[in-house]
């Protein structure tokens, strides 16, 4: 039976950095945010929308507190940076038996990203997409049939637990969002 793990991460545990102002008008960072040093991927700041203005009456226009900005992204896989493959691809994965590391495998049959190399320009590596930032690889093969491009075979390595953590979330999300399902063989 297979099982899917995830980290959980208490508040206690987060390192919190002095407040920071946006240099946008009307945008703040959140009082406390997560320090680089946490090692994470991701590099930006939560943002929070100034109150509303008060009206002549000294009154709100809006009767609610203004809350954090979440800005979703649908889980993406890239060849080129800026262009999104459509092709959803076969995945495998292996794990070492200590659970210490593993491999997920991407096959891609006839990607789309054949038709547009050419104009935008040369695949670059593998990039895997989500809310919480990149995951990538360079580790990308292309196989031609009779001298055209026929399928393209990317891996990801995972080293800790936690890099296979981060890649269960994203599969998670990607699966989701392009009705992909887990088969055990």
């Amino acid at each position: 039976m297979a099982t899917m793990q995830s980290l959980a991460i208490s508040s206690s545990s987060i390192a919190t950095c002095p407040q920071q102002h946006h240099p946008l008008p009307g945008l703040v960072s959140q009082p406390r945010i997560v320090c680089p040093s946490m090692r994470s991927s991701f590099s930006g700041l939560p943002l929070h929308v100034s109150p509303p203005k008060q009206t002549q009456r000294g009154r709100r226009r809006s009767s609610q507190a203004p809350g954090p900005i979440v800005m979703m992204t649908k889980p993406v896989i890239q060849f080129i940076q800026g262009t999104d493959e459509q092709t959803v691809p076969d995945v495998r994965l292996t794990k070492s038996r200590d659970g210490t590391n593993g491999v997920a495998t991407f096959i891609f049959d006839e990607p789309s990203v054949f038709d547009s190399s050419g104009e935008l320009g040369e695949i670059t590596g593998f990039y895997m997409i989500d809310e919480e930032g990149v995951l990538q690889s360079v580790d990308v093969s292309a196989k031609f049939v009779n001298g055209k491009p026929a399928r393209i075979e990317a891996k990801y390595i995972m080293r800790t637990p936690r890099e296979w953590d981060r890649f269960m979330r994203f599969m998670e999300r990607y699966s989701e969002a392009n009705g992909l399902q887990f088969v055990k063989k």
